[in-house]
């Protein structure tokens, strides 16, 4: 026959008789989860500054290439110092725009909330270890 003591979960025994450390573990958990949606964050706001710029390159980059091709079109090619200059007024920004999206686009190096997950793993671990018979 089992005892009283012996059907508490080993779980609600470390509660009862130290609560400050159940305490210290949620307080390391709330920093690891403030800190990695501090960086998960900081990502999100890279990439979405990456996609305004690429935004307002492209927009930039059909404007000057509408201006070049009037230009072209009412100025003869004679009378031009610099023809090379309405292709590159509308290059510059188009190569802006190509980087900042595939820049935008790159995978990220760690997914977020990688270490969340693996602290939640290693606990779940201790615990099995800690109720195993």
């Amino acid at each position: 026959m089992l005892s009283g003591a012996a059907m508490i979960h080993p779980l609600f025994r470390l509660i009862v008789s130290d609560p400050q450390l159940l305490a210290d573990h949620v307080e390391a958990y709330s920093e690891l989860i403030a800190e990695e949606v501090g960086a998960v964050t900081t990502h999100w706001k890279k990439r979405a500054a990456l996609h305004a710029v690429s935004l307002a390159c492209t927009v930039v980059t059909v404007v000057l290439a509408g201006v070049a091709l009037m230009l072209w079109a009412v100025v003869p090619v004679d009378n031009m110092n610099a023809p090379w200059a309405l292709a590159a007024a509308p290059g510059i920004p188009f190569v802006l725009a190509v980087w900042a999206h595939f820049a935008a686009k790159a995978p990220e190096a760690e997914h977020g909330f990688k270490a969340i997950r693996e602290q939640l793993a290693a606990d779940a671990a201790m615990l099995r270890s800690v109720t195993a018979p």
